[in-house]
């Protein structure tokens, strides 16, 4: 059976633990990678610029973005996976806790897929991610993914 990843990018260790528990609880299974910053995202992605493109890992089904992320912002991460061309096509889910109509034009502009603001409250936060991770692993048709 081909893997199916869910690249997590958060900072914050309550929503990631919120988000890995809501996925866990739903009837898809897939493998979640998490990197906590937008440089450990790129590193994931697209390595340190070392690699040979067939030593990199599975490329995600889809990418669930925080925007305010240490080192390298969200919209910055964003900019650069639509640059590149190993990544360009991948699904990218902005996943924030913004409000903030600038960071929701800037991520349509770069190239995100869709903008969910994350609900406070555990339970509507919890379905949430379980309508994306049914939307964007069941429902959807992704392009193919190279190595």
């Amino acid at each position: 059976m081909e893997r199916r990843i869910i690249l997590l990018v958060e900072d914050n260790a309550d929503d990631e633990a919120l988000t890995l528990r809501s996925l866990s609880k739903s009837k898809v299974v897939n493998e979640v990678v998490v990197a906590r910053d937008g440089v450990e995202a790129l590193e994931y992605l697209l390595g340190t610029g070392d690699e040979d493109v067939e030593t990199l890992g599975l490329l995600p089904e889809v990418i669930l973005l925080d925007l305010k992320l240490p080192k390298i912002d969200g919209l910055e991460v964003l900019r650069r996976i639509r640059a590149h061309e190993r990544t360009k096509l991948v699904p990218v889910v902005v996943l924030t806790s913004s409000d903030e109509e600038p960071d929701l034009i800037e991520s349509y502009r770069l190239g995100a897929n869709s903008y969910v603001r994350k609900p406070v409250e555990f339970t509507r936060f919890a379905e949430a991610i379980r309508h994306l991770e049914l939307y964007w692993m069941v429902l959807n048709q992704s392009p193919p993914r190279k190595r």
